[in-house]
């Protein structure tokens, strides 16, 4: 049985030579999620990498035949953190409790913060604080081995598909804010391109396995539609 931990290591492995060979930034807000290389999920890594590297993001996103839903979800979700992780340090600078004293995403979309443990009752608080908040929280849920084992004969929780939807759920909340609200810093950077493929790949993704209800994405609808539309013809067949 493949091993999602060694799966998502190659893809940051394959990330982190991308980004040194394009001289992006290697900021990032929080640290990257790695762990060692493997054998199996290293082969499936490969496949990842060169759907991704094909430009057909659709077909990049589906289950490999014979492959585990929860292993790829899990390789996945892992990769996204990264992701989100890179591109919100980019902008740190700009996200302050001065500039975003509330977590939005545009004036009719306002996120508070609960994680239904250490705090139960949803909190106000600015951007940077939620999204360290976030983060963190999602950091946690990584690294707990009942939920995402890492260990050979572990199995995944039962409600593991649960636990995923809501951690990407709430990754999409921090693309939201910063194409909301520091969109124009990242075309300062000239981030807009690596952040437009990166969103767009996040999309295929959660569509393809059902993973957020469209109510949730409701803040980024039409850049969704419009970031989707071209491919909605050339989707592979199942």
């Amino acid at each position: 049985m493949l091993r999602w931990a060694e799966k998502r290591n190659f893809l940051v492995g394959i990330k982190l030579k991308c980004e040194r060979s394009g001289g992006r930034s290697s900021k990032t807000f929080k640290p990257k999620k790695n762990i060692p290389e493997g054998t199996h999920q290293y082969d499936l890594m490969k496949h990842a990498a060169a759907t991704l590297g094909s430009g057909n993001l659709r077909l990049a996103v589906m289950l490999p035949e014979g492959e585990d839903l929860n292993e790829w979800v899990a390789v996945n979700t892992v990769d996204f953190f990264n992701q989100i992780n890179m591109l919100y340090g980019t902008i740190t600078e700009f996200c302050t409790e001065e500039s975003c004293p509330v977590m939005s995403a545009g004036p009719k979309y306002e996120y508070h913060w609960a994680d239904g443990q250490t705090v139960k009752k949803p909190i106000k608080c600015s951007a940077p604080k939620y999204i360290d908040y976030l983060m963190t929280w999602v950091q946690d849920q990584l690294d707990d081995e009942t939920l995402f084992p890492s260990k050979i004969g572990v199995p995944f929780p039962k409600n593991f598909l649960s636990i995923a939807k809501t951690i990407l759920k709430r990754l999409f909340r921090v693309y939201a804010h910063i194409y909301h609200q520091h969109f124009s810093e990242v075309v300062q950077l000239g981030e807009e391109a690596h952040l437009n493929t990166s969103f767009k790949h996040f999309i295929f993704f959660v569509q393809e396995f059902s993973l957020i209800e469209k109510r949730e994405l409701a803040p980024l609808q039409e850049l969704i539609e419009k970031l989707t539309s071209k491919d909605k013809d050339t989707k592979p067949t199942h």
